[in-house]
């Protein structure tokens, strides 16, 4: 983990300007992609970040090939995107929840790497790759349970040892040809990820229960996130309309920008481990 002094004059001098700004603060995070970045996990957007097209709600629905090849990359993908450990942003996040600063996170990510590293009110605005549902009946399977029968209905796959992930865990398959994807074991119907896709909408129940998370608190701090996703700005609106603070980390422009009390251009692991040492304890 980085010492302040390991923090070049720019990073070091926004780290104080944000701890100014937030101590004594109960602060809601909202998190994106880049949080997860030092965990090996890609985003769509950053720096480096490979050029990928998500996969679509309308395609995935209805388009057959499409929704094989997605299954069998995602699957390929799978092994290397479920053991991506936390790294020290996750960590120190969930450090200032236990000393009450943080009130929760809000994470647009599907890799449940905040709950892994300790954090407990934690809001998956977008789902999470865990579990898979039945877009018919409902039923819910955990995503380890479907790995099983994917490599049982499928025992020619052998998943590579250095795969290049994308974002969402998946990886470019060479050919789905073959590929039995599978359905519900209660009704047969479509399995899906238990993830929002572009072209879904947030469930109204999560995202009211991340606006309450934002309502209990008093600042809001967005890490690794370039707010191009309309959620993220919604909840910047949110908060100015409240004339709380906003504090933005995050490597290059993002959409708020000019629109926070202060913008730490600089990764998030080495700033959220500094904010962790920097922040007083509210309790």
């Amino acid at each position: 983990m980085p010492l302040a002094s390991d923090l070049d004059d720019a990073t070091a001098a926004g780290v104080a300007r944000a701890t100014a700004v937030l101590a004594g603060l109960r602060v809601a995070v909202l998190t994106g992609a880049g949080v997860s970045t030092d965990s090996g996990i890609p985003d769509y957007r950053g720096k480096g970040a490979p050029r990928r097209s998500p996969m679509t709600a309308q395609t995935f629905l209805g388009d057959e090939d499409a929704r094989r090849r997605y299954w069998i990359g995602s699957h390929l993908g799978w092994h290397a995107f479920s053991a991506a450990a936390p790294n020290p942003g996750h960590t120190a996040l969930a450090e200032l929840e236990r000393d009450g600063v943080v009130s929760g996170v809000i994470t647009q990510n599907v890799d449940g790497l905040h709950l892994r590293a300790g954090s407990h009110r934690v809001v998956e605005l977008h789902g999470t790759m865990r579990r898979v549902f039945c877009t018919h009946c409902g039923q819910v399977f955990d995503r380890r349970d479907i790995a099983q029968r994917l490599e049982s209905e499928n025992p020619w796959i052998t998943v590579p040892e250095n795969v290049e992930l994308g974002p969402d865990g998946d990886v470019r398959p060479e050919t789905a040809e073959g590929f039995v994807v599978p359905d519900c074991t209660v009704c047969g119907g479509m399995l899906k990820p238990d993830v929002v896709f572009f072209g879904e909408f947030i469930p109204g129940e999560r995202f009211r229960e991340a606006e309450q998370l934002l309502h209990g608190s008093q600042a809001l701090l967005i890490a690794g996130s370039s707010l191009v996703v309309n959620s993220g700005i919604r909840f910047v609106e949110r908060a100015r309309r409240r004339r709380m603070p906003v504090v933005i980390v995050n490597r290059g422009e993002t959409r708020a920008d000019d629109r926070v009390t202060v913008k730490i251009d600089a990764g998030t692991t080495e700033v959220l481990a500094e904010l962790a040492r920097a922040l007083p304890a509210s309790r």
